[in-house]
Formats: structure tokens, sequence, C-alpha cells
């Protein structure tokens, strides 16, 4: 995991980088925010090809949140099953409001947080890793 330190007046704070993948926009929008507000840095994407093209383009994300529905060319499973085999070092966190993932479906690497959910339970998931 890589940390960033971004400095501030004396004290230099490790900024955690999360990409939140969720398409819908208010929920990952609420998400996105309750994040930023407590430290960390947040990148979005509506689906997983965008994730994959971020996840290629940026070195620092350090956790994906991501959902298990949503349209593209594959769902939050497949895209936590590709981050895990390109990108080992990157924590997942898999939500989802249906049935909860099979264990061994999800990534060994990997925490699930049910919908819905409280924004301090995502973000004690991910301060878990």
């Amino acid at each position: 995991m890589q940390i960033r330190e971004v400095s501030t007046d004396r004290l230099a704070v490790p900024v955690t980088t999360v990409l939140v993948v969720e398409d819908e926009v208010m929920l990952g929008l609420l998400v996105s925010e309750s994040l930023a507000d407590e430290g960390f840095e947040v990148l979005t994407a509506a689906n997983a090809d965008q994730a994959i093209e971020i996840l290629e383009s940026r070195d620092d994300i350090s956790t994906i949140f991501t959902d298990v529905e949503m349209p593209g060319s594959m769902d939050g499973l497949k895209l936590a099953k590709a981050v895990s085999d390109r990108w080992p070092p990157v924590n997942i966190v898999i939500t989802t409001g249906k049935t909860r993932p099979q264990t061994d479906k999800m990534p060994k690497k990997s925490l699930f947080v049910p919908k819905p959910y409280h924004t301090a339970d995502v973000v004690n998931a991910i301060r878990a890793f």
C-alpha cells in the first residue's frame, strides 16, 4: 500500500487513496464525500471498465470499494478478482444489497459491507486493512 503525505502547517498526514466504484450516482456521492471527510483521497468510477482505466493510470490507489451489481463488461465480483490478480497490494471492499457473495467467490484480501450501510461501516472496513 502506498501512502502519500500531504503537508498541513506543521503536520504530515498520510493520505490513503480509495477508488469508489458505484453506478448509483447519489450513493456514490454520499460515500465519496464521507470518505473525503475522513481524510481519504477519493476517486470515482461508474463501472468496472472505468475503474480498470483509473487503476491503469495511477499507482497510488490502496483500496477499491465496489458494488457487486453494476452495468458494463463485468460486475463487482469480477472486478474484485481482476484487481486482486493485477494489483495484489490493493485492498478490496465489496458491497451489495443482494445476497452476500460466497466467500470462495471473493478475493482472499477483501472485506464485505452489506447494503444498506452506514458510511462509518465503510470507513471502518477500509481502515481495517
